[in-house]
């Protein structure tokens, strides 16, 4: 009896002891992952900014108790490198802030990526083809697709797959748009001098032009016109303005002398000669308190607001006074000679002589 009663005592040990084994591993802290590939780090800080993290790299998850400040500082104490090509989230610079923390990194991967045109080898972190080719630079739009293959080319690229974009054609939208008119003006010698009359309102015309849209995430982001077809046909507004010049013809470069019927400034009729001349007129632009002139496309000399430079009889046309010629509205910049023999005359500066575009 006091054999048995020994050996119940010696088993009522070793169940104790058991126990309290199980009861320790139970209440002891996880200082890292169940797996065999978690890290522990080595030394803690008695401070009460201790957090667990875990560190998700692909399979393997890695679980530690840290005191470290930023993801960078977590990485840098668990020996975990990063090519410039990985992506972390949270950023490397984000705090530990939380007791339970998680990090990601996605290790990138090489592909070639071929668009019918170009082709590059790019790093990415993305499996998903849209995202890779995207991230790589690419331009997917909705109607595009994406599709993988591996490489046939080893030696150049290794077993690195092949993403080939499929161009779609994207949608058309079909829109009718107006075509402005032109106001053409004409010359009147029987309505008031410097008035207007409107004899054609004008029409705008119609023209319809198909887009051909491309979108990316259902948002438009280009167009591009395809075809345009001219419906109707716009009418010239056409504006009548009354001149002081009776059927005169436009002075030439050929013409030595330019005649016709206009009125001067007091509102009398009389004849007028038109001929021109070929100076720089630089001397006489300061009296209207311009500084300069252009050579218009026709040849003749005009101001900086399209006047051409005019000389004349001053007593009867003052210096910067408007003025009508063949040629258009003038300005009186200078004289001449003329003036004596024929005060009705105007000289017009022009640079059909010379031809230098002074």
């Amino acid at each position: 009896m006091r054999i048995k009663s020994e050996k119940l005592t010696i088993t009522a040990g070793f169940v104790l002891m058991a126990v309290f084994f199980l009861l320790g591993m139970k209440l002891a802290p996880a200082s890292f992952a169940d797996n065999e590939d978690a890290l522990e780090e080595t030394t803690y800080s008695s401070s009460d900014q201790n957090h667990f993290v875990t560190v998700f790299d692909g399979d393997i998850k890695k679980t530690v108790k840290t005191d470290a400040a930023t993801v960078a500082d977590v990485l840098e104490r668990l020996n975990i490198s990063l090519d410039p090509t990985d992506a972390v989230a949270p950023t490397l610079e984000s705090a530990i802030d939380a007791d339970n923390f998680y990090i990601n990194i996605y290790r990138s991967h090489p592909i070639l990526i071929y668009d019918g045109i170009h082709s590059q080898i790019s790093h990415v972190t993305s499996y998903e083809p849209y995202t890779a080719v995207r991230s790589a630079g690419f331009t997917v739009y909705d109607d595009d697709t994406v599709t993988i293959a591996t490489s046939t080319s080893f030696l150049e690229t290794g077993a690195t797959p092949t993403y080939q974009i499929h161009r779609g054609n994207g949608d058309t939208v079909t829109i009718e748009e107006d075509i402005d008119f032109t106001t053409e003006t004409i010359r009147d010698y029987n309505i008031p001098s410097g008035s207007e009359e409107v004899r054609e309102l004008g029409e705008l015309g119609k023209v319809k032009k198909v887009y051909r849209i491309k979108r990316i995430n259902g948002e438009e982001t280009s167009s591009e016109l395809i075809s345009e077809e001219i419906i109707r046909e716009p009418k010239a507004r056409i504006v009548a303005i009354g001149t002081a010049i009776k059927n005169a013809s436009p002075l030439t470069a050929s013409m030595g002398r330019n005649r016709y019927t206009a009125k001067n400034l007091n509102g009398d009729y009389v004849e007028r000669q038109e001929t021109y001349y070929d100076l720089p007129m630089s001397g006489v632009m300061a009296f209207c308190g311009k500084s300069s002139y252009t050579v218009r496309e026709d040849g003749a000399k005009v101001d900086d607001e399209g006047y051409i430079l005019v000389a004349a009889d001053l007593s009867r046309y003052p210096r910067c006074s408007i003025v009508e010629t063949s040629l258009g509205l003038g300005k009186v910049y200078d004289t001449g000679t003329f003036a004596t023999t024929n005060p009705e005359q105007f000289d017009l500066a022009t640079d059909w002589t010379n031809r230098n575009g002074i």
